[in-house]
């Protein structure tokens, strides 16, 4: 079957679906929500400070349906793809609440499913279906791939391992691809070989002192249920983007395996999860890019493009089911707002507001609405002025993860700091400009950093007067009043 034949099928095949599912949302409507973001954005916390909000409340001042008393109460219901694991709430709660540590990432897909029980506006009953989707953002990252070919791939990653940091970090796997000859002999341990030194120069951009967004193909940071699969032993080759490659040779291997990559993992994942589903969170770890300097938020604003341009968005309606599913509502939400002082998210927003400018003017020219939030899905510290001479600075108190260390202090997990983490600019686009003097920690160490954010551990929580744990946030109810707010009405 030729290319285009298939993704005209394909494409039909979505219409299909996507026209079944409006009208089964007529009779029982449903919400599907993707909950995705860059490696330690914060998705599992989110999602489960979402559903214990919504099963158990708490202070939700700006969650109209939840804070007018119309929720009257949710529940939990076994998700509808049999073939997906199941977010593992209860434990990831038991987590949060009773060992105060943060529940394992996101490493594969899963799902939840809770139905919200409420009163309409108009005073008649009615019930809203939440299916929960939470995925690797860094899955998101190869939907690009699903129109690009292997030698588009390679050279794009070449250039990019060219780069700033990257270039260092890619030593080892350069030094290997210049031994490498893509039109010889098919070669399976050269193969092997340069898909490990691949794989360690991706892990080594994430590293929080590089911290790097942008690192396609997503399944060799992250893969899931398929780890040690020959779809993941391939590379970039240095061929010309519009060359043919030799039968039997190098690089008819790695074109092979690229394609399988492609075909096996991410379109599937696409249309069988992503093309579905109608809302979308993005989480967004801004503080780990100003960490570590320019570099790292220059890679996060080219990310958050990439990821933003695998949506199809637009008002979602009968005739645009017709044709294609779309996304009618996205929030980037800029996490652990918690560690900073509350002078400062207003300017942590407009960072991230600032990086994804340009995508989202062409998203809400479609008619999706669009919204950039700075949250803590769950507080771990709170707030204080602390007097440094003649000032007084605003500053934040929680308990450092076992081993942050700041002023020549390392800290056990057990003992609170009080720390100033410094105060974001003004100006967002100061950071993005060529002569900006942002520095960050990855190329002046901790004395001379622009800014510094420790991690802290989950906080003591307290019993309310039902006896019931509530987790204290800042603005999950105005991502929970935007994501699905008008659903309640």
């Amino acid at each position: 079957m030729s290319p285009g034949l298939s993704d005209f099928l394909e494409e039909a095949q979505l219409a299909a679906r996507s026209l079944i599912d409006y009208g089964d949302g007529l009779i029982n409507p449903t919400v599907r929500l993707g909950v995705t973001g860059l490696s330690r954005a914060g998705k599992t916390v989110f999602i489960t400070a979402l559903v214990h909000a919504l099963l158990r409340g708490g202070r939700f001042p700006v969650f109209e349906a939840l804070s007018s008393g119309r929720i009257a109460s949710g529940r939990l219901e076994p998700q509808p793809d049999d073939t997906v694991a199941r977010f593992d709430y209860e434990n990831h709660l038991r987590a949060l609440t009773d060992e105060r540590r943060w529940p394992a990432s996101t490493v594969d897909i899963s799902e939840l499913r809770l139905v919200i029980d409420y009163q309409r506006r108009n005073g008649s009953a009615r019930s809203l279906t939440l299916d929960i989707a939470d995925y690797p953002g860094e899955w998101l990252l190869d939907l690009p791939l699903l129109d690009k070919s292997y030698e588009q791939w390679s050279a794009e990653s070449l250039a990019l391992s060219r780069e700033g940091p990257r270039l260092r970090l890619a030593g080892d796997w350069h030094a290997h691809l210049a031994t490498l000859s893509p039109t010889g002999k098919s070669d399976e341990q050269a193969a092997l070989t340069a898909a490990k030194l691949f794989t360690a120069y991706l892990k080594a951009c994430r590293d929080e002192r590089y911290a790097m967004s942008l690192l396609p193909p997503g399944r060799f940071l992250l893969p899931g249920s398929v780890a040690g699969s020959p779809a993941l032993t391939f590379a970039p080759l240095d061929v010309p983007v519009d060359g043919a490659a030799p039968s039997g040779s190098l690089w008819a291997m790695m074109q092979r395996r690229y394609d399988s990559y492609v075909a096996a993992l991410v379109r599937p994942f696409f249309r069988d999860h992503f093309a579905r589903l109608d809302r979308q969170i993005v989480l967004v770890d801004a503080l780990a890019a100003l960490n570590a300097g320019p570099d790292a938020l220059h890679d996060l604003q080219a990310a958050l493009t990439s990821i933003h341009d695998c949506f199809r968005v637009g008002r979602r309606s009968f005739f645009s089911s017709l044709f294609r599913p779309r996304i009618d509502r996205i929030l980037f939400a800029a996490t652990k707002a918690d560690h900073l002082h509350h002078l400062n998210h207003d300017r942590l927003e407009a960072i991230v507001a600032y990086m994804v400018k340009q995508a989202t003017e062409r998203s809400e020219s479609s008619g999706a609405a669009i919204d950039v939030v700075a949250l803590a899905a769950v507080r771990a510290t709170r707030e204080a002025r602390v007097r440094r001479g003649r000032e007084e600075l605003p500053s934040i108190i929680g308990t450092p993860v076992a081993g942050e260390s700041a002023g020549g202090t390392t800290f056990d997990g057990n003992t609170e700091a009080v720390t100033f983490p410094g105060d974001l600019p003004d100006d967002p686009a100061s950071l993005f400009m060529p002569d900006s003097t942002f520095k960050g920690l990855s190329s002046t160490g901790l004395d001379n950093a622009d800014y510094r954010f420790l991690r802290f551990r989950p906080p003591l929580l307290e019993r309310n007067q039902n006896g019931d744990l509530t987790l204290p946030h800042i603005r999950l109810d105005r991502a929970l009043q935007f994501l699905i707010g008008d659903k309640l009405e």
